[in-house]
């Protein structure tokens, strides 16, 4: 090729790159990946009329302006609840990081008070590099309730909120390092404090998913959580099944933990924030708690002879709970002896265990015990359960009894008792020694204590299992099944203190819960 044709084709070359030059543009910047979301609120239906209405919505978020905030998922909590609910909720919540991590979101490990222990990390480093940022509501280490923007929290959780029987002590050590399961990646920044929004001010982050625990508390109040984040004007989110509340089940308004746990999730839907759940990020099914799978029993204790008050919560934290059966304790309230505040709990029981005697209880909550009863479901008694709602005719205007409850629901016909300080021998009934309840239990070396009740006859839809004699009078049947609108009924008239002291006593109990809720019950082990 001459020199003439070189110089020929680099001229037409550079005269193409100029004339191209003048008619292309860049397209857009390419945009980070979307996160699709789908949301639940709810929304008052009109200003100040306290009615709500759940909407539920697609959003999509850009990953690249999305903080993932992780809080408080420590190693160890003073309440072993507390730690057992957040090990089952870390393997979930590692996958949603993971996914929120891979698709361009800033994942915030926050904590609290556990700083020290990742000082020299290069995540910790980076939450400390963001400069602070004026805002027009200061961000505060700790904010509370805010009563011009929301209504009272849904449950009583002044007592720390420990749900354990016994109550766990608020002086155990925790491990205030976040737990090993959820990993920390360089890239993933660690904090405690109001670091974290300058970071997000400073990668122009205006998204925010929260999830950890715990809900009533720090996930409302901290520095990098819901009310502070929505004060400074950012698109918040909680992750609903990604965290927990303290609460006690045994505290107003008296539900099952895991319901305390959403009553608190629906008034962050009402005044702060909407609500998502881990299955926009892993496509699994929705997180839920293995108590909440659990056979719900309810105790209703109202007695002043025998203390089940004491060993009643007792039996069901050693001999129901290692099986798998989760308990709410209904006590009389101690300045009305007739009122039982928490009975709403049976609208969620599976079965309702009555240790009551000659209560005349609120027409409304006597309701609930008849609803209960009427609907099917298994109810046990034990003791002055047969005279449970029998006050003689003698109650408070608006209160009510059910004289009838003994012959009608327990199958019994209670109508007074042998001498108090005997103690009873006890043998199965005729062909009840096959019977469910009584398998594993050695009525040789079983003994009742307390008086013997008078019982008998039973009601003809009543089967015996157990009889009991005392010296120079006749025998009566001491336990007992039943059947009520097709439901299991198990009454005994054992359930003296020192009957919860016997190995076989405790044993029959047990049979005769799980018996009722229709599941083999566990077995012995020496």
């Amino acid at each position: 090729m001459s020199r003439i044709e070189v110089v020929r084709r680099l001229v037409l070359a550079f005269v193409i790159a100029i004339i191209a030059g003048l008619f292309w543009q860049p397209g857009p910047a390419t945009a980070g990946e979307m996160l699709e979301l789908k949301t639940r609120e709810r929304i008052e239906t009109e200003k100040a009329s306290g009615k709500f209405e759940t909407v539920s919505a697609n959003v999509k978020w850009d990953a690249d302006k999305t903080a993932v905030v992780i809080c408080d998922m420590w190693a160890r909590h003073w309440c072993r609840g507390a730690s057992q609910r957040g090990a089952e909720m870390a393997p979930r919540m590692n996958e949603v990081v993971m996914a929120a991590r891979n698709k361009g979101a800033l994942i915030i490990h926050c904590p609290s008070s556990g700083m020290e222990y990742y000082k020299d990390t290069p995540m910790r480093k980076l939450a400390q590099s963001a400069p602070k940022v004026e805002t027009k509501i200061p961000l505060q280490g700790w904010c509370s309730l805010d009563e011009a923007n929301e209504a009272a929290l849904p449950i009583d959780d002044r007592d720390g909120g420990c749900d354990c029987w016994p109550a766990c002590s608020t002086k155990t050590k925790m491990d205030l390092r976040q737990t090993t399961v959820i990993e920390m990646k360089e890239g993933d920044a660690i904090t405690d404090s109001a670091e974290a929004y300058y970071l997000m001010k400073q990668r122009g982050i205006t998204n925010v998913i929260v999830m950890g625990v715990h809900t009533n508390m720090c996930v409302l109040g901290r520095p990098f959580s819901i009310r502070q984040m929505k004060y400074q004007g950012q698109n918040v989110l909680l992750m609903r099944d990604m965290t927990d509340t303290m609460y006690n089940s045994r505290s107003k308004p008296y539900v099952p933990h895991v319901k305390g746990t959403d009553l608190v999730v629906e008034h962050i839907e009402k005044y702060w924030c909407p609500t998502i759940t881990s299955t926009d990020f892993t496509g699994k099914p929705v997180q839920t708690f293995a108590e909440a799978n659990r056979p719900h029993v309810v105790f209703m204790i109202g007695e002043r002879e025998y203390e089940t008050r004491d060993s009643l919560p007792k039996f069901a934290k050693e001999q129901l709970e290692p099986g798998g059966i989760r308990s709410t304790i209904i006590h009389a309230d101690a300045d009305d002896k007739n009122n039982f505040p928490g009975l709403l709990s049976l609208k969620t029981a599976d079965l309702l265990f009555v240790s009551v005697r000659r209560r005349s209880l609120p027409e409304d909550q006597l309701a609930l015990v008849r609803e209960y009863a009427g609907s099917g479901r298994p109810i046990i008694g034990i003791r002055t359960a047969s005279h449970a709602f029998d006050t003689k005719g003698k109650h408070p205007e608006g209160h009510a009894e059910w004289r009838s409850f003994d012959p009608e629901v327990l199958g019994g016909n209670y109508h007074g008792h042998r001498a108090n300080g005997v103690t009873s021998t006890l043998k199965a009934a005729k062909d009840a020694g096959k019977h469910p309840i009584l398998q594993g239990v050695s009525l040789d070396s079983f003994i009742g204590h307390g008086s013997l009740y008078q019982v008998a006859p039973l009601a003809k839809t009543a089967t015996s299992l157990v009889i009991g004699t005392i010296p120079e009078h006749p025998s009566e049947p001491v336990a007992w099944t039943h059947q009520y609108k097709n439901s299991r009924v198990f009454y005994t008239s054992l359930g003296q203190i020192d009957d919860f002291k016997s190995p076989e006593f405790n044993r029959l109990l047990t049979n005769a819960v799980f018996w009722a809720l229709n599941k083999p019950a566990p077995a012995i082990t020496q």
